[in-house]
């Protein structure tokens, strides 16, 4: 099974988690088998996921039509699979927004 290629922003991630001792996430969580649909981080037994989103200023594959829709059924079905699925952007990553984020969902869980 092949992954996709880890990114900056979600190595920086990565890097804010264990900075922040948040509790270890899972990595590319596959939550909706037969289909592919993975997190970039997942903490399944809280049913919290988040998602780093780059390139929304460059028309990448999230602000185009069909990623956008494809990202639309994706975080629907986690919606109805009892998931509360967190998007970032870059500056959300950076500004320190998104581990903040996390650590206040994970502490409700």
């Amino acid at each position: 099974m092949t992954h996709k290629k880890e990114s900056q922003l979600e190595r920086t991630f990565a890097l804010h988690c264990r900075a922040h001792k948040v509790a270890e996430p899972t990595r590319e969580h596959r939550f909706a088998p037969p289909r592919m649909w993975r997190f970039d981080f997942a903490w399944p037994e809280a049913m919290v996921a988040a998602e780093v989103e780059g390139g929304i200023w460059t028309g990448g594959r999230h602000t185009r039509g069909s990623g956008f829709e494809a990202d639309a059924e994706k975080y629907n079905a986690a919606a109805l699979a009892g998931w509360r699925v967190f998007r970032f952007t870059t500056g959300m990553v950076s500004s320190g927004v998104a581990i903040s984020t996390i650590r206040k969902a994970l502490e409700a869980a």
